[in-house]
């Protein structure tokens, strides 16, 4: 039998080294700007998507808790006890009322939010693609130069006879406009990114300011409708205290029924 040897990743991948060349191409100063810079942007890109997604969940909540407040008031105010007490049914109108009128706020709070801070950090979220593919674009002139390069040490190397000097001229001639491709792509990426990070102060700064103030416009309104229903419902004035005194009366009452004694 024959052994066989498992296949690694890189040998199916690279069946063969390119050779590297020996003058350093980009300095490690300069590689280390660049992956510094460039992870600042990942990490902003991660924490963008990341708060967007969480944005949406919260008014996708908000509007949940909102209609599920009005559909209780609703199921209350259709409670047979209303059709039987008076004063139930005018309680139970006002906390319908006043349900309706958090919903229509709170819709127009998620309208707001939507407009001025998910929709925007959408828009920012998409130009990273752009950005992530000027770095695959500048990795891949980096590779081509580093090619070049070893290519041209590897002609400078040999007995310059007059086809190697040939070779060498041509090899010369290829590098030249592939090293400029890979210095200008460099360079605007070294340019750019700390700009483009930096910007997002600019541009998140109304989002935030516009979420803050439909917050304080919301709870505002929601103190203004609560306080007007418990004008309306807590006519007795009594303490959160007296009611459950009250309600653990009641409750004992029922307790004290045939029907629910224990056995």
């Amino acid at each position: 039998m024959h052994s066989c040897q498992a296949l690694t990743p890189a040998s199916m991948t690279m069946p063969f080294k390119i050779g590297q060349p020996k003058k350093q191409i980009v300095s490690k100063t300069v590689e280390r700007d660049f992956e510094r810079e460039y992870d600042k942007l990942q990490k902003l890109e991660d924490q963008t998507k990341k708060l967007h997604k969480d944005m949406k969940k919260s008014t996708e909540a908000d509007i949940a808790m909102s209609k599920a407040a009005v559909k209780i008031s609703g199921d209350l105010l259709s409670n047979p006890l209303c059709e039987q007490d008076q004063a139930f049914l005018e309680s139970m109108t006002a906390l319908d009322t006043a349900m309706k009128r958090m919903d229509s706020f709170n819709q127009e709070k998620v309208n707001q939010i939507s407009k001025t801070v998910i929709d925007p950090l959408k828009k920012y979220s998409s130009v990273f693609p752009s950005l992530n593919m000027a770095v695959k674009r500048r990795e891949q002139a980096l590779q081509d130069y580093k090619r070049l390069q070893s290519k041209v040490e590897k002609y400078e190397e040999k007995e310059k006879t007059g086809p190697i000097m040939v070779k060498l001229h041509q090899a010369r001639e290829e590098l030249r406009p592939v090293r400029e491709d890979f210095e200008s792509k460099n360079k605007q990426l070294l340019d750019e990114m700390p700009k483009f990070y930096h910007s997002r102060i600019d541009y998140f700064q109304p989002s935030f300011e516009a979420l803050i103030r439909a917050q304080v416009v919301y709870f505002t309104e929601m103190h203004n409708i609560f306080s007007e229903l418990t004008d309306q419902i807590d006519q007795a004035g009594l303490t959160d205290e007296q009611r459950e005194r009250e309600n653990e009366a009641k409750l004992n009452e029922l307790r004290a029924l045939s029907i629910v004694a224990d056995d």
